[in-house]
């Protein structure tokens, strides 16, 4: 549906891109076993992101989401080849944890990564365990981000655990990825009661009206713009925020405002 009422759609319908920058926060890369994707490699998702005028993608490679020892060799690569387009989470795997180790590549390569992701339900361990906190403390006082996989109802990384480590840890910035899908009462509720956290969109787009739903009780400013490329479309999570009930002042708080002030704490960063 175009909706007529908002510039920024009307652009986009007539033009292909957008005005304003757009930052992802939950991206992938490279092949998947369970899945064909057609343009997974680092210079394919460049082109992805410029073809709907993507600034940044912050994400981890699908083989450091696997392999806990060499993995990260390939995220590290892919920045070193667009510095100015890519940064990475760090991700730390649940059962092969070296908080010292990890926080130490974390430390020693700024121009990398922009924090660490986990993802409880892969590694079948809650995400609140406190076997996590020397993670999030690092987090927590450095400012950098964690990107969570979160999923509604999960026993580990849904709204129980989420809540427990923001309660714990509430100077760390969180961003759950998919939005406690299946769950959005609950995680709106999680939203409203801890500011430290925030929702990322990917899946979102799948199911009508959670999005107004979130962004009506939680508030655009609390939304953070991700489509899991190479996995879902730009253009298809793009859509939904420009067809969505919503203001064009929401529409750029999730496209690029609120991920500008969270950014604004790295040196590297620009939107330039």
């Amino acid at each position: 549906m175009i909706n007529r009422d908002s510039k920024l759609a009307m652009q986009f319908w007539e033009t292909g891109k957008l005005s304003c920058p757009v930052l992802d926060f939950h991206g992938h890369m490279d092949e998947h076993p369970a899945i064909y994707f057609p343009a997974p490699h680092v210079d394919d998702m460049i082109k992805s992101m410029d073809n709907v005028g993507i600034r940044w993608l912050f994400f981890c490679n699908h083989i450091a989401l696997d392999d806990p020892l060499d993995g990260e060799q390939y995220n590290v690569r892919a920045v070193k080849k667009y510095p100015d387009r890519l940064r990475a989470y760090h991700c730390f795997h649940s059962r092969h944890l070296n908080p010292e180790k990890e926080i130490r590549e974390v430390e020693d390569n700024p121009d990398i990564y922009i924090g660490f992701k986990i993802l409880g339900d892969y590694n079948a361990y809650p995400i609140s365990d406190y076997c996590h906190d020397p993670y999030y403390q690092y987090l927590s006082d450095t400012g950098k981000l964690l990107l969570l996989h979160t999923w509604g109802n999960s026993p580990n990384d849904g709204y129980d655990q989420v809540a427990e480590i923001a309660e714990r840890f509430p100077k760390m910035t969180i961003i759950c990825g998919h939005s406690f899908f299946g769950s959005q009462i609950d995680g709106i509720e999680c939203t409203k009661k801890y500011p430290n956290i925030y929702y990322e969109l990917t899946a979102i787009p799948i199911v009508r009206g959670y999005f107004e739903d979130i962004v009506q009780h939680a508030g655009s400013e609390r939304v953070l713009f991700g489509t899991d490329l190479p996995w879902f479309s730009s253009f298809h999570g793009i859509g939904m925020i420009l067809s969505a009930d919503i203001t064009d002042e929401d529409r750029l708080n999730i496209l690029y405002r609120n991920g500008d002030r969270l950014l604004s704490r790295f040196p590297w960063y620009s939107l330039k």
